[in-house]
């Protein structure tokens, strides 16, 4: 005998949200969080990791930021993400990373 009303399973997944990029603004499949003061200069300072404040980058611009600033530098002048964003090399790669598909795996050096 045949079904009346077609069957819905499996339930159709809800759509997931975009999630974007801080730093390149590229809708990207996951973000790693990157903590503006780094985890040890905060310790050093007495806060808690917890009370750190953080934001959403790919992994691309994570590994960028971590590749061309030290920890001191990400401690000191560059300890806010409209300071990283003004920095010469960083508009440089943002520039250069929004041409690329989002699942390419970016590599630096």
């Amino acid at each position: 005998m045949a079904r009346k009303t077609p069957s819905t399973w499996p339930e159709p997944l809800p759509e997931a949200e975009a999630l974007v990029c801080a730093l390149c603004a590229r809708e990207v499949l996951t973000l790693t969080q990157h903590h503006l003061t780094p985890v040890l200069q905060g310790k050093r300072r007495g806060l808690k990791v917890q009370d750190l404040p953080t934001v959403g980058f790919c992994a691309g611009c994570h590994g960028y930021v971590h590749t061309t600033f030290s920890h001191h530098d990400l401690a000191g002048p560059y300890s806010s993400l409209e300071a990283l964003q003004e920095h010469e090399g960083v508009i440089k790669f943002v520039a250069w990373v929004r041409k690329q598909p989002v699942g390419k795996a970016i590599k630096v050096k």
